[in-house]
């Protein structure tokens, strides 16, 4: 009569600590929506040059960031233990390393305009996003630290201070945009600039906010005293599992970026019922990633504490939560499709009927989506919870741009199934990589904490 309660207590506690996550993510969300929005208010050329300039800015700080999603299990681990000198090496070198990685990529940044311009980039376009990436390249280092600063909170079970300072930024975000655009208040019109200088204050402050809270919530550790002592050791162990989860997410959102460009070979139509489509799905997968944060802090918690058994059972819930919210996400994606994709559509423009039935079906095949992504970001949170991230990096590689990527243009263009052939090769990618990831854990990263005997 035990296991049941015991189920329970999973369940309730992996949604106290990812309902939070979730609710970051979307917040998250907002500070683009917002910036699309305000910019796409601006200019279509301010729109542009800002989606092309954070395409490019962002690829870089996947990267870094997984240096960030390396702290979550090693903190979490380390502070089941009550290991307080192993929490504060393991944060502190994740900070120099992300700063480190952080500064690295400002030079390229600074300076983009030849390179944006020598990968056929239109030269108004090119200089827009130059002079866009000029300034938010100093944004890059405070919001790497950021993260990390966010996986030590939440490796500690402190999530709710996550989703409100998120909330908080993405708020100051809308009204510096608002300000510095437009020149409202007496500021001066600055257009896309101006968004960039918003952003950069905004990631300043979230990293300020972040550090004073860290500090007075966390005195036991002691995180920024002598923060200029290099550790070895703690950095070498969060290079070791961060670089590998970099190369993941690149990976992931490499084949994504893949069946974009495809999707625009096909016409500015097809290409406009995809954006939207994997908004929508984007918009639950933050579900999935939330609960995928927080099954990381359990296991790794469990690693900790040597309990084979807990680690089983919270990853059973975590996986049964992740297959019902999915379920529930594909009701609408099948019902209501029409209504959802319309609500990104001017109910005056002409290509509305020819973008909605392209998007009809790709919400279709989205209703497989929702299970394969979901079973895939699960697996790959309780993989590195056990701190097993190489492998699995070589299982995403393979998936998604051995079979994903080659899959989707066979499935396009040589077959001739254009949009949807397209979205099929995604899922086939998507479906490889979660069945690879679940195999791996439940044979091999489950075993790294044995069960008790006796």
């Amino acid at each position: 009569m035990t296991e049941r309660p015991a189920y329970r207590a999973h369940a309730r506690t992996l949604l106290v600590l990812g309902l939070p996550l979730v609710g970051s993510h979307l917040a998250q969300i907002a500070i683009g929506v917002t910036d699309n929005l305000m910019l796409g208010r601006y200019s279509v050329e301010a729109l542009a040059a800002a989606t092309l300039a954070f395409s490019t800015y962002f690829v870089l700080f996947l990267v870094g960031s997984g240096f960030a999603f390396g702290v979550l299990p090693l903190v979490a681990a380390a502070s089941a233990e009550d290991d307080v000198t192993q929490v504060r090496r393991v944060t502190r070198m994740g900070m120099w390393i992300s700063a480190g990685f952080g500064a690295a990529t400002m030079p390229p940044l600074i300076w983009s305009e030849p390179i944006l311009l020598a990968l056929g980039q239109k030269p108004v376009i090119a200089a827009l996003a130059g002079d866009y990436l000029a300034i938010f390249a100093f944004g890059m280092v405070p919001s790497l630290i950021v993260m990390v600063l966010k996986s030590y909170l939440a490796a500690l079970e402190r999530t709710q201070v996550v989703l409100w300072v998120t909330v908080a930024v993405a708020v100051l975000n809308g009204v510096l945009n608002y300000v510095l655009i437009f020149g409202h208040f007496g500021a001066p019109e600055l257009g896309l600039v101006g968004a960039a200088i918003a952003s950069v204050i905004m990631q300043v402050a979230a990293f300020a906010i972040m550090a004073v809270y860290c500090a007075w919530a966390t005195p036991q550790y002691a995180l920024f005293q002598r923060l200029w002592r290099f550790d070895g050791e703690g950095t070498r162990g969060v290079f070791q599992i961060g670089w590998p989860i970099g190369l993941t997410m690149l990976a992931e959102s490499g084949l994504f970026s893949a069946t974009a460009l495809m999707m625009g070979w096909l016409g500015a139509l097809p290409l406009a019922a995809h954006g939207i489509a994997t908004q929508l799905a984007g918009m639950t997968f933050v579900v999935h990633l939330g609960l995928s944060q927080a099954a990381t802090v359990r296991t790794g918690r469990a690693l900790g504490r040597g309990d084979g058994a807990g680690l089983r059972q919270g990853a059973l819930v975590a996986v049964v939560l992740s297959v019902g919210f999915a379920l529930m996400a594909v009701v609408p994606f099948l019902m209501v499709p029409e209504f959802l994709l319309g609500l990104f559509l001017d109910s005056a423009d002409p290509d509305r009927p020819a973008i909605i039935a392209v998007g009809v079906t790709l919400l279709a095949v989205a209703a497989v989506f929702q299970l394969m992504d979901g079973a895939q970001v699960i697996a790959l949170g309780l993989l590195r919870g056990v701190q097993d991230t190489r492998v699995p990096m070589i299982h995403a590689a393979v998936s998604y741009w051995l079979i994903g990527i080659p899959a989707s243009y066979v499935a396009g263009f040589w077959l001739g199934w254009q949009s949807v052939g397209i979205w099929l090769g995604l899922v086939l990618g998507l479906s490889c990589a979660a069945a690879l990831l679940m195999h791996r854990f439940w044979t091999k990263g489950i075993a790294r904490v044995p069960l008790q005997t006796g």
